[in-house]
């Protein structure tokens, strides 16, 4: 019998909800053989279609660090028990597209691995070294086998948060036995991989690479967003004349080339991808 693959989210508060979740189903069911099972840790089941396997937040018996950039709340998925679930999981973030098969993630590497995505470009380190940095957008990891890093980062929440800033540079140098990472070109970065340069980017929308299996959307920028025509949540839709002429008008008191450099064309794989 084929084993089944087992992809994980996890959704707190408000920021995302059902229609985040749901969408990831959804993409999930197009792009992965069965059997698979899709479980989603949340603290509300309102609106979230009947197929997501809704269970409770796992415990996190510690104090979440403030002012951090990390996405720390991940910390709750490192204990020795993640639901009813064993073995290997794929974790994925709410707000990423799916364009590809997900099967060859659960193929690549051994099972009882850690295996990251890979940051898509080389991150400066604390002590001004450039390091190889992984993502936990899109991870994949044994139940348990993270739980010294849970244990540690109780021990100490901000002071954890403090020395390595992101969740996932905490995950890169610190998983049991090291981690592995994922090939660079099955997933990409929206903003690093997608988005054309200025003034290109007021001609031609942003591209999906060939070989991309995910789009990751970290900094803000949502696929919905996208769909807009918008950078992020404060941005403006407008057409591009507007945009640029914006730019240039002598009142304008932002900086002027990353005005032009955030302006976007939506493209239609977004929205061929992002949906139910």
């Amino acid at each position: 019998m084929k084993q089944t693959k087992q992809i994980i989210c996890i959704n707190w508060g408000t920021k995302y909800g059902a229609p985040f979740i749901n969408r990831l189903y959804g993409m999930v069911a197009r792009h992965t053989s069965p059997p698979f099972r899709f479980v989603c840790f949340t603290d509300s089941t309102d609106g979230v279609r009947p197929e997501v396997e809704c269970q409770p937040l796992p415990p996190l018996d510690c104090a979440l660090p403030t002012g951090s950039p990390g996405i720390w709340q991940k910390a709750r998925l490192w204990g020795p028990r993640l639901g009813d679930l064993q073995g290997p999981v794929l974790f994925l973030d709410l707000d990423l597209v799916i364009t590809g098969s997900l099967d060859s993630f659960f193929e690549y590497g051994n099972p009882d691995e850690v295996i990251l995505s890979q940051n898509q470009i080389w991150s400066l380190g604390r002590f001004g070294q450039f390091e190889r940095l992984g993502q936990t957008s899109v991870f994949r990891f044994p139940v348990g086998k993270l739980q010294p890093l849970q244990e540690r980062f109780m021990k100490d929440p901000q002071g954890t948060a403090d020395r390595f800033r992101f969740e996932q540079r905490f995950v890169t140098s610190s998983a049991p036995g090291g981690v592995k990472l994922f090939p660079k070109r099955w997933v990409r970065h929206f903003r690093q991989n997608c988005v054309r340069p200025f003034p290109l980017n007021f001609f031609l929308p942003p591209r999906l690479p060939s070989d991309a299996r995910i789009v990751i959307f970290p900094g803000g920028v949502h696929p919905t967003h996208v769909i807009e025509g918008r950078w992020g949540r404060h941005a403006v839709s407008q057409p591009r004349l507007a945009h640029f002429l914006q730019a240039l008008s002598p009142g304008f008191d932002g900086k002027r080339l990353s005005h032009l450099r955030h302006f976007l064309l939506s493209p239609a794989w977004v929205e061929q991808h992002w949906r139910e």
